[in-house]
């Protein structure tokens, strides 16, 4: 009778464990780490960019950001996150008669957050570094820079909000351009339901010192996380609108792409 009941006992826990329920709340838990830009999660996001209505020749801009995301244990109380952006930049017709056409990679971004194991609310804060990567001079801004950078949420139930921040100030190389100096401020909330699909609204906020001039793209994402072979991926898609913007700047744009993720 005691061989028979571990047996039972053993069947039950087994089916607990692998219950669509079960699946479906480390889905939710998946899900959750994502929204969270400092999470102890290793990640890949493939994220694509295409906005209208750029310069007098009502051009386009197609942006695809890869932006893998990696945390390091620092030590038992601290992690370091390192965080990339590497754009590769398709614009055309931007200048009328199509003479803007341009290929390429833009400059990468790379921050590193330092931030408590254990902390509420969740913060991490660090260096951020803009490295010429560029590929031609429309591109980028052909220059070096660095700043802080800051980040700060909360994750209540299926909620997570916060804000993230940083500054660049350049180091030109060529005299005939400006040096930059532009603050990026990003405020965002989601929402995450038991099916692990998130619905997220952000705004990416920058703000370029030296024309005075805000560029605020709101952007609206519905996001769905799936396994493929065992594999989670997040696939993600959504509209934006410029409510503020320089003169010849794009009016809306769409934004789709996936997230490759591991957990650390």
């Amino acid at each position: 009778m005691k061989t028979t009941f571990s047996h039972l006992s053993l069947i039950t826990l087994a089916l607990a464990v692998f219950t669509p329920s079960a699946l479906q709340a480390q889905d939710e838990d998946l899900a959750m780490k994502l929204a969270n830009p400092i999470a102890s999660l290793i990640s890949v996001p493939i994220q694509s960019n295409y906005d209208f209505g750029i310069g007098p020749g009502d051009g386009t801009k197609w942006t695809t950001n890869i932006q893998p995301v990696i945390p390091f244990d620092l030590n038992q109380d601290w992690n370091v996150i390192s965080r990339t952006i590497l754009p590769v930049i398709d614009q055309q017709g931007i200048l009328p008669g199509g003479a803007a056409d341009q290929f390429g990679l833009g400059d990468t971004v790379q921050s590193f957050f330092f931030s408590p194991k254990s902390s509420s609310p969740i913060w991490g804060i660090g260096p951020v570094f803009l490295v010429p990567t560029a590929t031609d001079d429309l591109l980028g801004g052909q220059q070096w820079g660095a700043g802080p950078t800051a980040v700060v949420l909360k994750q209540r139930g299926p909620w997570t909000y916060g804000a993230l921040a940083n500054h660049l100030w350049g180091f030109a190389t060529d005299d005939d351009r400006d040096e930059v100096n532009a603050t990026f401020l990003q405020p965002f909330v989601s929402y995450i339901t038991p099916q692990a699909t998130t619905f997220s609204l952000n705004m990416e906020n920058t703000y370029d010192w030296n024309s005075k001039q805000w560029t605020v793209p709101v952007n609206f994402v519905i996001s769905q996380l799936v396994k493929i072979g065992g594999q989670p991926v997040q696939f993600f898609a959504g509209a934006r609108y410029y409510a503020e913007k320089p003169t010849n700047g794009p009016e809306w744009g769409l934004r789709f792409g996936m997230t490759f993720l591991l957990p650390k």
